[in-house]
């Protein structure tokens, strides 16, 4: 060890006893980035699932970031008084620089505690909507969903979030507590339908794709209910009725999970229009406009009267 430490210092113009520092520290790093490789390939060979191999690679990353940060300080502050001094005269600084990095590393201890969104879960975050892919330091990352793609879906663009974002900014979770949403699909249908037969026909729909939700959203009800002030009267399927300009509106409103919302539309749409086209006497409303000629309105040659030039 003596002979290695004099050819670093000679090699690199050190003191002997920094040069012993360095290659303690580099001796440290290298251990535990072998440590933290060789449990990880142990969990990759025992099990193939992503979220159990995600978990245990950020667990083993903080974890020995944290003993070699430790080990390499004592290493090179042995007193205590010498570390407090550095660390004040530092910490000053850093402080007033780094503001924003400290407060997404404050961000991310209250993420990691408190816990209002884990990897897995939808989120929305300010305009930002997207499944939480990674949880970091400073940052965590969605899967972007929604923006120009419609019901939800995943648009491919992946969105670095600062973490500090958590604490100034309203965050809305799709997955914790209730894990179901509210999904409504708008039927309008013209005033001269059957309106009461279509939404007898809605009905048996929205029942036969949505009613086996009801008794599984009823026990997450329970569930949440012990965290959180969550409470529903009704969560069976339904259908409302209402008047707009051009037709009677038929709103179909029941439960979905909230990546199964565009999925679970289509097959509810599919099978409404299989069924009004069984009905004549149900027709869709959408606008039109109507045009009416004076000209109609006119009396003829027969009616004895004079017929003004066209």
């Amino acid at each position: 060890m003596e002979a290695l430490v004099g050819w670093f210092a000679d090699v690199t113009g050190m003191t002997p006893e920094n040069s012993e520092k360095v290659l303690w520290t580099i001796a440290v790093i290298v251990l535990m980035w072998a440590l933290r490789s060789l449990t990880l390939r142990i969990v990759w060979r025992r099990t193939d699932d992503a979220r159990t191999r995600y978990g245990w690679g950020k667990v083993t990353g903080y974890v020995s970031a944290l003993i070699a940060v430790i080990v390499i300080v004592r290493l090179w502050f042995a007193g205590f008084g010498q570390f407090a001094t550095f660390a004040g005269l530092v910490s000053a600084g850093v402080a007033i620089a780094l503001r924003d990095v400290i407060a997404d590393f404050a961000a991310w201890i209250f993420i990691v505690t408190r816990r209002p969104f884990q990897v897995g879960d939808r989120i929305q975050i300010a305009d930002h909507r997207g499944d939480v892919i990674d949880i970091r330091v400073f940052q965590f990352t969605l899967m972007e969903v929604g923006n120009w793609v419609h019901a939800d879906q995943s648009t491919g663009r992946v969105l670095h979030i600062p973490n500090g974002l958590v604490m100034t900014t309203p965050l809305a979770n799709y997955s914790r507590g209730f894990r179901y949403i509210w999904n409504e699909i708008p039927v309008l249908i013209t005033f001269e339908s059957d309106w009461k037969k279509a939404k007898a026909i809605l009905e048996e729909v929205i029942k036969d794709r949505a009613e086996n939700l009801s008794d599984r959203a009823q026990r997450m009800v329970r569930e949440a209910s012990k965290k959180f002030m969550i409470f529903y009267q009704t969560l069976t399927p339904t259908v409302y009725t209402s008047v707009e300009a051009s037709g009677v509106l038929l709103t179909m409103r029941y439960l979905c999970r909230p990546r199964r919302r565009r999925g679970t539309e289509q097959f509810i749409w599919e099978d409404v229009l299989e069924a009004f086209a069984r009905e004549p006497d149900i027709d869709f409303a959408y606008p039109t406009q109507r045009f009416y000629s004076t000209r109609d309105a006119r009396p003829s040659q027969d009616d004895g009267e004079d017929t003004p030039a066209p």
